[in-house]
C-alpha cells in the first residue's frame, strides 16, 4: 500500500480517556472495516502515568472505510468523554516548522510558499524608480490653492 493510500485510510481520534486502550479502540472501530493496525502514541516522559498521550490513530483496509468511521464516529462519546474523529495528516519532517534546527527561511516549505522571483523583483524595482523619479517639493502643485477651507458656493 502506497504512503498517500494508507494516509487516507488511517483517521485520528482525540480526547481519548486514560482507560482506552488498542482492544477497546478496535471492538469500536470493527464495524466499520478491517482493521490494519492501531496506534496509541506513548508520552514522552516516561514517568508519566498515562498509558498513552489522549489520542491515536487507526487505519483500515480502504479509504471508503475510514470514511464511513469519520462520518459516524466523530463527536461520539466513548468512556466518558466526546472523541474527535478526522483524518489524518502527514507527519511533519523534522527539519520543517518551529522545532527544526533549520532557519525558517531556508526551508524548502517557506521557500515554496513566499519566495519571489527575479521577476517580480525586477518589476518591485523599476516602480520604486519611477516613484522616486516624483517632484521633491511638497509643495509643487498647489498653486492654485490661495484660500484654505471649503469652495465657497
Amino acid at each position: 500500500m502506497s504512503e498517500t493510500s494508507r494516509l487516507k485510510a488511517t483517521v485520528y481520534v482525540g480526547g481519548l480517556e486514560n482507560a482506552v486502550s488498542e482492544e477497546v479502540l478496535y471492538a469500536a472501530f470493527i464495524p466499520f472495516g478491517d482493521i490494519a493496525s492501531i496506534s496509541l502514541p506513548k508520552p514522552d516522559l516516561p514517568s508519566s502515568k498515562d498509558r498513552h498521550r489522549g489520542f491515536g490513530y487507526v487505519e483500515f483496509e480502504e479509504a471508503a472505510d475510514a470514511k464511513e468511521a469519520i462520518n459516524n464516529m466523530d463527536q461520539s462519546e466513548l468512556f466518558g468523554r466526546v472523541i474527535k474523529v478526522a483524518a489524518a495528516k502527514p507527519q511533519k519532517d523534522q527539519s520543517e516548522g518551529l522545532g527544526s534546527k533549520t532557519a525558517i527561511w531556508e526551508q524548502e516549505g517557506w521557500l515554496a510558499k513566499f519566495a519571489v522571483s527575479e521577476e517580480d523583483r525586477e518589476a518591485t524595482e523599476q516602480a520604486k524608480e519611477i516613484a522616486s523619479a516624483a517632484p521633491e517639493d511638497p509643495m509643487q502643485g498647489l498653486e492654485g490653492l490661495d484660500v484654505a477651507g471649503p469652495k465657497p458656493e
